[in-house]
């Protein structure tokens, strides 16, 4: 099921398997949930940047730490444009304004398989000068009724990008290996609290990569990212909302770019005037090994 405000996932099951963590629907989507997230995904520090020797002042949205978050659109209408047996695709437009002076013409492409959703973003330039562009999404990943604490997390990635005490990247990037963000080869999630950026990732022959949640019994779900996602933030949080009253549910979000791109360029993409930039992620599930498999 997806929402109009925000062009937002909300529902996704797959064999009758929740892989997504849903909120009521008379709710607005708490902790971002399913949130497309352009043209920056996390944050941009004290929504400031320059452009051309200009200072640029986006709006205060993360007011406890004074940032500009999670994009312009959260809040857009989107508009359905196609509708087919097993897709819906949505859009939105993007005008200039205060502290981001581009135009942009998104769309969303959400595409059912028979394993998984596939997920397509399209930014398109419909202005006249060259804009930087990042892209994220915020999907809570589950895996049925399987507690929280009982999953495995695996991120195939080397690097961990270090932040400040306001999530903003401080320019390090550590190895992995020998940390406790190490997660190459999973770890039971059990009471661990995450709030990390993941980069370097292991990637597969097409150049994209592939984490997941892995149940007790060897299903999983995974988050299955285009190479254009350098990025994978994981976000854990024990006060979701849920009609159901069980919270099973991490933050997985694919990003093009980590937080405050706009001013350090990692992973920030520039769209010249005219030209479409086409990228995707998935959500897959994989059914628990059988005997002699």
């Amino acid at each position: 099921m997806v929402t109009e405000t925000g062009g937002t996932l909300r529902v996704l099951s797959v064999d009758g398997i929740s892989l997504v963590q849903d909120y009521p629907a008379d709710s607005a989507a708490p902790f971002s949930a399913g949130w497309n997230l352009v043209p920056w995904p996390n944050r941009v520090a004290g929504g400031r940047w320059t452009h051309e020797g200009t200072t640029q002042q986006l709006p205060i949205t993360e007011p406890e730490r004074g940032h500009a978050l999670h994009g312009l659109l959260a809040d857009a209408d989107y508009r359905l444009v196609e509708r087919t047996a097993t897709s819906l695709t949505l859009a939105a437009d993007l005008r200039a304004q205060e502290g981001y002076p581009f135009e942009l013409s998104t769309s969303v492409r959400y595409e059912m398989h028979q394993d998984g959703l596939r997920v397509t973003h399209r930014l398109t330039n419909t202005g006249r000068s060259k804009a930087p562009v990042a892209v994220g999404t915020h999907p809570y990943l589950r895996l049925g009724e399987v507690p929280t604490e009982d999953l495995k997390l695996v991120i195939n990635a080397d690097s961990h990008l270090e932040v400040d005490g306001k999530l903003i990247p401080t320019g390090e990037i550590t190895a992995v290996s020998g940390t406790p963000r190490d997660f190459r080869a999973g770890q039971i999630l059990g009471s661990t609290a995450l709030d990390d950026v993941w980069t370097d990732f292991r990637r597969s022959t097409d150049g994209g990569s592939v984490h997941y949640l892995e149940a007790p019994d060897g299903s999983r779900v995974e988050m299955d990212m285009d190479a254009e996602f350098g990025y994978i933030q994981v976000y854990t949080t024990g006060d979701f909302p849920s009609d159901g009253g069980n919270v099973n549910a991490v933050a997985m979000e694919p990003m093009t770019a980590p937080a405050d791109a706009f001013n350090n360029g990692m992973g920030l993409h520039w769209l010249e005037p005219g030209d479409s930039w086409d990228i995707g992620w998935g959500i897959r599930h994989r059914r628990a090994p059988q005997e002699g498999e």
